[in-house]
């Protein structure tokens, strides 16, 4: 079990968290649930309603649906981030690779942490905003670079 501390510091290697200051990252560092997850296990089952997210700090996550792979995810990733702010159905399933440790934040301690310091709100509003930017960047990128594919096949 990781001492406070080493929690802020593995708080602040996670995206959603990086330009949190650790004094306020100490109020989530109380709050996550340590995981030590074996290999091939399944952690968020495409389908099931949402009420946290998983912080990865160790390891590597597959995200996944039909089998297929979507994304590989390794150290500083979030995952399931939606569920603690609009607990909807996932929209993947979610395995570990090999070994890894997770931090499980669950959306009630969350939302009570969130409303003693907005800070950390603003914090995770401006990441995930910064990750919509960067895929319409990507999928812009894919949508132009299939219609010059279209063209020069014409």
């Amino acid at each position: 079990m990781l001492l406070i501390i080493e929690r802020v510091a593995a708080l602040k290697s996670i995206d959603l968290f990086a330009d949190t200051p650790d004094y306020l990252l100490a109020s989530v560092a109380q709050i996550v649930e340590e995981m030590q997850l074996g290999p091939e296990q399944l952690f968020i089952e495409e389908g099931s309603l949402g009420d946290c997210m998983y912080l990865v700090v160790e390891g590597q996550v597959r995200v996944h649906s039909a089998g297929k792979t979507i994304v590989l995810l390794g150290p500083g990733a979030s995952v399931g981030e939606l569920a603690v702010l609009d607990p909807e159905p996932r929209s993947a399933s979610v395995s570990t690779v090999g070994e890894a440790l997770l931090f499980r934040l669950d959306k009630e301690p969350f939302d009570e942490v969130m409303a003693d310091r907005p800070e950390i709100a603003h914090s995770v509003i401006r990441a995930l905003c910064e990750r919509i930017r960067v895929q319409g960047r990507t999928i812009r990128a894919a949508a132009l670079s299939t219609d010059a594919e279209a063209e020069f096949a014409a």
